[in-house]
């Protein structure tokens, strides 16, 4: 990989089941329990049959982590993830506010924020994802310059734009 080149986690809602796999798996990896809410991935369902896996998609600017007032946040310069220093973040919410796509939060429970960490490089959402035959989710390398943070949107706004294309009703939600 290149200095700019990182891992990427394409969503194709149109394929998400709604089993919510991967937020299992997350949450047991990371946590060692399965706790959904603390699941570094969400999927949403705002409406039957329109699911949307939801998490960070490491915006090629990182707002979040230059936002944060703590220094909490920094960069996997070989993922190209976000990483979360614990024992540094206050649970302010700046990076909440700073991320176009309202991805980071603070379970109940937690003291601090919880981003997406790429599993270090080998997402275990995307292998359960594709273990269970549905290929919502998929490991991707790119320039991470190239990156589009028109995929860094709140999951309402993703839930919206799929109802409309599918059902061609913008009322719909």
């Amino acid at each position: 990989m290149s200095g700019t080149e990182n891992i990427w986690i394409l969503v194709d809602p149109l394929r998400c089941s709604g089993c919510r796999l991967c937020e299992i798996v997350c949450s047991l990896k990371h946590e060692g329990i399965i706790w959904p809410e603390a699941s570094r991935i969400r999927v949403f369902e705002f409406f039957p049959g329109i699911n949307i896996p939801h998490s960070c998609v490491q915006c090629p600017d990182y707002p979040c982590v230059s936002a944060c007032p703590e220094g909490a946040l920094s960069i996997d310069e070989r993922t190209g993830a976000v990483i979360v220093n614990k024992d540094k973040c206050v649970g302010c919410g700046e990076c909440y506010k700073a991320c176009p796509g309202n991805v980071p939060r603070i379970p109940k429970g937690k003291k601090y924020v919880v981003i997406c960490d790429l599993c270090g490089g080998d997402p275990e959402c995307v292998k359960v994802c594709n273990e269970a035959g549905y290929g919502a989710l998929r490991l991707i390398h790119m320039d991470r310059r190239k990156v589009r943070k028109i995929f860094a949107v709140d999951p309402l706004y993703k839930a919206k734009l799929l109802a409309e294309n599918l059902y061609g009703d913008k009322e719909v939600l």
